[in-house]
């Protein structure tokens, strides 16, 4: 008992319902939060509480899959690097991948070059030291035909 009392407060996220703790009050919680700097994001309905299958978790519509396979119009950006992925959090809704390779939340995009698919996605800061490896949403992990229960070593770039 002595060693759980170091934990109050801490929030331990597994222990969550899913679906608990999404937004600001004022927003719909059937929606994810809009991000202006991505339409692979914002917007999307969340899982409900009693999804169990990968098609539950993923509510993108065919049409947002369309349009995240669509290469993007040629620009500044670049390659960030390579990061090890692992499956994310399949209640947050999106294309996304949490790295350490970005510092603010960019447009972006992902190659698993095991399939040869990139993915248009939103980039968010992990928080995590570099070489720490990405988390990737289920909706991006799908249409990569990565592993979702694996690790594949993805590559990272800047729109």
């Amino acid at each position: 008992m002595v060693a759980l009392a170091g934990c109050a407060g801490q929030n331990f996220g597994f222990l969550q319902k899913p679906g608990g703790n999404r937004g600001a009050p004022e927003q719909d919680a059937r929606l994810a939060p809009v991000t202006e700097s991505s339409p692979f994001i914002g917007g999307i309905e969340v899982p409900d509480e009693d999804a169990r299958t990968v098609e539950e978790y993923d509510t993108t519509t065919p049409e947002l899959r369309a349009a995240a396979l669509e290469t993007p119009e040629a620009g500044e950006g670049g390659r960030l690097g390579a990061t090890i992925g692992s499956l994310g959090d399949p209640t947050e809704p999106g294309f996304w991948v949490k790295t350490p390779l970005v510092s603010e939340p960019v447009a972006g995009r992902v190659l698993y070059t095991g399939s040869g698919r990139t993915v248009q996605v939103q980039l968010l800061p992990s928080g995590g030291a570099p070489g720490s490896g990405s988390q990737v949403s289920l909706a991006a992990m799908r249409l990569l035909d990565a592993p979702l229960a694996g690790l594949p070593e993805l590559e990272i770039f800047n729109n």
